[in-house]
């Protein structure tokens, strides 16, 4: 099947180990510190991962490779 050719990274390292997965985090990155929701530091306030998804058409190619920087909410206190 074309769906299982594909598999979606559970890491980051996993992930930068592909050029698709590398575009589309520069492209997450480009889009949260352009819409100023998140900026480097050297402190991390609030930890974070990353979630890395393949979207498809409904004919089953590959739409595009999207990734969410997510923060982990649950470690507040």
């Amino acid at each position: 099947m074309f769906l299982s050719s594909h598999v979606e990274s559970n890491t980051y390292s996993e992930a930068m180990k592909h050029d698709c997965w590398r575009k589309a985090i520069q492209c997450e990155i480009s889009a949260l510190e352009s819409n100023q929701t998140w900026e480097t530091k050297k402190k991390a306030v609030i930890g974070c991962k990353w979630v890395f998804k393949i979207k498809y058409k409904a004919d089953g190619t590959i739409e595009r490779y999207k990734v969410r920087l997510v923060a982990k909410g649950y470690i507040q206190t």
